[in-house]
């Protein structure tokens, strides 16, 4: 398989900068060999197109946009790792993904909008993107997000 950064290209993606904190901390950490990132909201321009609860419903987040919605948050958190891990193709292997929904009570789903998270980083990184993982339904997120994910990586 190519490199990570090769691989964002050949799937038509790129990295988009790193999305500015909202309070007070930083977007990842590097420690030893890991890399982790803060919780990532699915930003694009420094905004979120879409707020509100995941579920089935007038006035909620249809689940197919919410995990459309947790590949952007994946290709932020990426950002974020490559900040400060010296790019992306530093990337050894996704350890693990949290990911959290800002859940209608009756919607049960979380697992599948996460996986528009989990796929992309398999897509990105082949076996290297398999990981451990904890999908959480939410009553509230920050700024009224759908969802947030945060994620654990090796790295060189």
């Amino acid at each position: 398989m190519s490199a990570p950064t090769a691989r964002l290209a050949e799937l038509g993606l790129e990295l988009p900068p790193v999305a500015a904190p909202v309070a007070s901390y930083v977007p990842a950490v590097r420690t030893g060999a890991y890399v982790y990132t803060s919780g990532q909201l699915p930003f694009v321009g420094g905004a979120l197109a879409v707020t509100g609860k995941v579920g089935a419903g007038e006035g909620l987040v249809d689940p197919a946009v919410a995990t459309d919605l947790a590949r952007t948050a994946a290709l932020n958190a990426l950002a974020a790792v490559a900040s400060v891990a010296g790019g992306l193709d530093n990337v050894v292997r996704v350890v693990k993904v949290v990911g959290f929904v800002a859940s209608d009570p009756s919607f049960t789903g979380q697992p599948g909008v996460i996986n528009g998270a989990s796929e992309l980083f398999q897509a990105v990184f082949g076996d290297a993107g398999v990981h451990a993982r904890s999908a959480v339904g939410v009553a509230v997120l920050p700024l009224d997000s759908p969802l947030e994910i945060e994620l654990v990586v090796e790295v060189r």
